[in-house]
């Protein structure tokens, strides 16, 4: 059943533009464009370029068609992430003034000589919070000096309703502990300026892939210092291929601008993820808008989806 909604939901789609679209990203997005959709929601386009060092200019305009092939547009946008450093630094501002971000200077080698537990391999170690006595006026003595902002974290579970995933439970200080939102030299960390975009912006839920669990937490977190209301959050499960590896930019086989340059029909894929969420049994070639009355967050998988190419190259008939 559809989760009822005192008011239409506001949804974004948020493609980083390091890499082509994958079929991964396509579902995802798919399941977030009518999580809006259904209730009759706006969607919010965003382009997270923040990762300068990774970011390549034809992968945003690559976005953009990838999306529009598949069929699904948006009311607002595209916003740029790498356009919008004032209202990061606003929001930067305030929580130094309420002394919950601190300079750090330690370096990722100096949190590693200090970690004595073993951590997760994606996270990384826990900060051992030798620079928490700091308080941010110190970063004025520090010149120069390469530092980051982290952002005081207390112990304790963070709770939240997952919207596909159910009741989740993460504690951030055993997750990395203090965690960096910026950096004095590179500017706003992801996991500011998402806060930062999706409150201003009014998203009212945030559709996204599984891996970004751990990133909950702490974003939860952020919203409660700046004085922000939550949206509701959903993490999609990952789709994987036939050998149960998880799809990454780099594997061209998978990449949208890829299955569109085969001649794949978009409408046979869209159909294939149709079915990949539970809400058919069959794969009926579609677009987007036909599954608006038909989506169903309940049918959703919990598990991977282990994605079968044949499924949206070879047409049957």
């Amino acid at each position: 059943m559809k989760p009822s909604q005192q008011s239409p939901a506001v949804g974004r789609l948020a493609p980083s533009p390091t890499g082509g679209l994958h079929l991964g990203h396509a579902r995802t997005f798919l399941i977030a464009w009518l999580a809006a959709r259904s209730g009759g929601g706006r969607v919010i386009l965003r382009i997270e370029d923040l990762d300068a060092a990774r970011v390549r200019d034809e992968a945003r305009d690559a976005a953009l068609v990838d999306l529009r092939w598949l069929g699904l547009d948006w009311d607002e946008g595209p916003y740029v992430q790498s356009d919008r450093r004032v209202v990061y630094d606003d929001a930067l501002d305030r929580l130094k003034a309420a002394e919950r971000i601190y300079p750090c200077t330690c370096t990722r080698a100096d949190i590693e000589r200090a970690a004595s537990a073993p951590h997760p391999e994606d996270e990384g170690p826990t900060y051992p919070g030798a620079c928490a006595h700091r308080l941010a006026a110190d970063a004025r003595v520090l010149g120069d000096r390469p530092f980051a902002w982290r952002f005081r974290v207390k112990p304790g579970p963070v709770a939240w309703d997952d919207q596909f995933l159910g009741r989740r439970e993460l504690d951030p200080a055993r997750l990395g502990g203090d965690f960096v939102i910026a950096r004095n030299t590179l500017g706003p960390s992801y996991q500011l300026a998402v806060v930062v975009d999706d409150a201003l912006m009014g998203v009212s839920q945030v559709v996204r892939g599984a891996d970004l669990v751990p990133s909950t937490p702490r974003q939860i977190l952020l919203y409660q210092a700046l004085g922000w209301t939550l949206p509701r959050f959903g993490h999609v499960p990952l789709v994987v291929g036939p050998d149960g590896r998880r799809l990454a930019k780099r594997d061209g086989s998978i990449k949208l601008s890829t299955l569109r340059e085969q001649g794949v029909d978009p409408q046979r894929l869209i159909g294939a993820l149709a079915r990949s969420c539970g809400w058919t049994s069959t794969l009926t070639p579609s677009y987007p808008a036909d599954w608006i009355n038909r989506y169903d967050p309940d049918s959703l998988p919990g598990d991977p989806w282990f994605m079968n190419p044949a499924e949206w190259l070879v047409d049957p008939s």
